[in-house]
Protein backbone atom coordinates (compact mmCIF):
# COMPACT_ATOMS: atom_id res chain seq x y z
CA UNK A 1 0.00 0.00 0.00
CA UNK A 2 2.28 2.40 1.23
CA UNK A 3 5.37 0.56 -0.74
CA UNK A 4 8.14 2.90 -1.45
CA UNK A 5 6.87 6.06 -1.18
CA UNK A 6 6.53 5.46 1.86
CA UNK A 7 10.33 3.97 3.06
CA UNK A 8 11.02 7.58 0.75
CA UNK A 9 9.25 9.35 3.25
CA UNK A 10 10.28 7.95 6.43
CA UNK A 11 14.05 8.83 4.97
CA UNK A 12 13.54 12.05 4.21
CA UNK A 13 11.84 12.68 7.98
CA UNK A 14 14.54 10.80 9.48
CA UNK A 15 17.10 12.92 7.92
CA UNK A 16 15.42 16.30 8.70
CA UNK A 17 15.06 15.39 12.17
CA UNK A 18 18.58 14.35 12.26
CA UNK A 19 19.91 17.21 11.10
CA UNK A 20 17.69 19.38 13.33
CA UNK A 21 19.31 17.45 16.12
CA UNK A 22 22.85 17.59 14.99
CA UNK A 23 23.42 13.93 14.14
CA UNK A 24 25.74 13.25 11.03
CA UNK A 25 24.91 10.53 8.74
CA UNK A 26 27.16 8.21 9.68
CA UNK A 27 26.59 8.42 13.23
CA UNK A 28 22.63 7.71 12.17
CA UNK A 29 23.72 4.93 10.01
CA UNK A 30 25.91 3.44 13.29
CA UNK A 31 22.97 3.44 15.49
CA UNK A 32 21.08 1.72 13.05
CA UNK A 33 23.68 -0.86 12.31
CA UNK A 34 23.65 -1.22 16.20
CA UNK A 35 20.31 -1.59 16.29
CA UNK A 36 20.05 -4.43 13.83
CA UNK A 37 22.70 -6.07 15.37
CA UNK A 38 21.31 -5.95 19.03
CA UNK A 39 17.77 -7.96 17.56
CA UNK A 40 19.80 -10.54 15.77
CA UNK A 41 21.71 -10.86 19.13
CA UNK A 42 18.36 -10.74 21.07
CA UNK A 43 16.72 -12.94 19.43
CA UNK A 44 19.04 -16.01 19.19
CA UNK A 45 19.91 -15.55 22.95
CA UNK A 46 16.28 -15.34 23.54
CA UNK A 47 16.04 -18.52 21.82
CA UNK A 48 18.70 -20.46 23.28
CA UNK A 49 16.97 -18.42 26.66
CA UNK A 50 13.95 -20.51 26.12
CA UNK A 51 15.13 -23.97 26.02
CA UNK A 52 14.81 -24.46 29.73
CA UNK A 53 12.15 -25.17 32.44
CA UNK A 54 12.78 -22.32 34.24
CA UNK A 55 9.41 -20.27 33.61
CA UNK A 56 11.38 -17.63 34.68
CA UNK A 57 14.14 -17.84 31.96
CA UNK A 58 10.89 -18.40 29.41
CA UNK A 59 9.75 -15.50 30.39
CA UNK A 60 13.11 -13.54 29.56
CA UNK A 61 13.14 -15.32 26.51
CA UNK A 62 9.92 -14.60 24.80
CA UNK A 63 10.66 -10.25 26.28
CA UNK A 64 13.99 -10.74 24.08
CA UNK A 65 12.26 -12.48 21.17
CA UNK A 66 9.90 -9.81 21.28
CA UNK A 67 12.82 -6.84 21.93
CA UNK A 68 14.48 -8.14 18.12
CA UNK A 69 11.20 -7.98 16.44
CA UNK A 70 10.81 -4.22 17.52
CA UNK A 71 14.46 -3.35 17.55
CA UNK A 72 14.06 -4.74 13.92
CA UNK A 73 10.84 -2.94 13.10
CA UNK A 74 12.18 0.39 14.07
CA UNK A 75 15.49 0.11 12.54
CA UNK A 76 15.15 -1.61 9.41
CA UNK A 77 11.86 -1.34 8.20
CA UNK A 78 12.72 -3.14 5.46
CA UNK A 79 13.20 -6.75 7.00
CA UNK A 80 9.67 -6.50 7.81
CA UNK A 81 8.44 -5.59 4.49
CA UNK A 82 5.68 -8.61 4.84
CA UNK A 83 4.18 -7.00 8.17
CA UNK A 84 1.56 -4.30 6.98
CA UNK A 85 2.30 -1.67 9.92
CA UNK A 86 5.70 -1.89 9.97
CA UNK A 87 6.81 1.51 7.88
CA UNK A 88 4.08 3.59 9.87
CA UNK A 89 5.78 2.06 13.00
CA UNK A 90 8.87 3.48 11.28
CA UNK A 91 7.91 6.68 10.56
CA UNK A 92 6.57 7.50 13.87
CA UNK A 93 9.70 6.22 15.67
CA UNK A 94 11.63 8.28 13.61
CA UNK A 95 9.78 11.16 14.94
CA UNK A 96 11.27 10.61 18.03
CA UNK A 97 13.63 13.05 19.57
CA UNK A 98 16.63 11.22 20.09
CA UNK A 99 16.48 10.94 24.16
CA UNK A 100 13.01 9.32 23.62
CA UNK A 101 14.76 6.21 21.76
CA UNK A 102 17.31 6.30 24.21
CA UNK A 103 15.09 5.64 27.10
CA UNK A 104 12.85 2.60 25.26
CA UNK A 105 15.80 1.23 23.76
CA UNK A 106 17.30 0.72 27.21
CA UNK A 107 14.07 0.39 28.84
CA UNK A 108 13.49 -2.47 27.06
CA UNK A 109 16.66 -3.92 27.20
CA UNK A 110 16.82 -4.03 30.95
CA UNK A 111 13.42 -5.62 31.71
CA UNK A 112 15.30 -9.08 30.68
CA UNK A 113 17.59 -8.94 32.45
CA UNK A 114 15.73 -7.69 35.52
CA UNK A 115 13.31 -10.96 35.03
CA UNK A 116 16.26 -13.28 34.81
CA UNK A 117 19.54 -12.35 35.53
CA UNK A 118 21.51 -14.99 33.49
CA UNK A 119 24.88 -14.83 31.28
CA UNK A 120 22.35 -15.50 28.06
CA UNK A 121 20.30 -12.46 29.30
CA UNK A 122 23.31 -10.14 29.82
CA UNK A 123 25.12 -10.48 26.78
CA UNK A 124 21.98 -10.46 24.30
CA UNK A 125 21.29 -7.71 25.28
CA UNK A 126 24.23 -5.99 25.89
CA UNK A 127 23.99 -4.62 22.38
CA UNK A 128 20.53 -3.38 22.52
CA UNK A 129 21.49 -1.58 25.34
CA UNK A 130 24.20 0.10 23.23
CA UNK A 131 21.84 1.25 20.42
CA UNK A 132 20.35 3.10 23.70
CA UNK A 133 23.73 4.61 25.03
CA UNK A 134 24.22 5.49 21.42
CA UNK A 135 21.12 7.54 20.95
CA UNK A 136 21.55 8.79 24.03
CA UNK A 137 24.73 10.40 23.04
CA UNK A 138 23.41 11.69 20.22
CA UNK A 139 21.21 13.79 22.49
CA UNK A 140 23.71 14.84 24.64
CA UNK A 141 24.79 16.64 20.92
CA UNK A 142 28.68 17.40 20.11
CA UNK A 143 31.08 18.62 22.29
CA UNK A 144 32.21 21.98 22.19
CA UNK A 145 35.73 23.11 20.62
CA UNK A 146 38.18 24.65 22.69
CA UNK A 147 37.90 27.83 21.21
CA UNK A 148 34.86 28.60 22.32
CA UNK A 149 34.86 27.03 25.46
CA UNK A 150 37.69 29.78 26.54
CA UNK A 151 35.87 32.49 25.07
CA UNK A 152 32.99 31.59 27.84
CA UNK A 153 35.53 30.69 30.74
CA UNK A 154 37.17 34.45 29.74
CA UNK A 155 33.48 36.66 29.87
CA UNK A 156 32.65 34.49 32.93
CA UNK A 157 35.72 35.54 34.57
CA UNK A 158 35.32 39.06 33.33
CA UNK A 159 31.49 39.45 34.70
CA UNK A 160 33.16 38.19 37.54
CA UNK A 161 35.93 40.66 37.83
CA UNK A 162 33.04 43.28 37.38
CA UNK A 163 30.83 41.83 39.90
CA UNK A 164 34.19 41.94 42.81
CA UNK A 165 35.08 45.73 41.21
CA UNK A 166 31.26 47.00 41.36
CA UNK A 167 30.84 45.93 44.80
CA UNK A 168 34.42 46.84 46.29
CA UNK A 169 33.26 50.78 45.02
CA UNK A 170 29.78 50.42 46.54
CA UNK A 171 31.44 49.87 50.24
CA UNK A 172 33.98 53.02 49.81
Amino acid sequence: MSGAGGAATASASSSQLAQEEGMTWWYRWLCRLSGVLGAISCAISGLFNCITVHPLNIAAGVWMIMNAFILLLCEAPFCCQFVEFANTVAEKVDRLRSWQKAVFYCGMAVVPVVISLTLTTLLGNAIAFATGVLYGLSALGKKGDAISYARIQQQRQQADEEKLTGSLEGEL
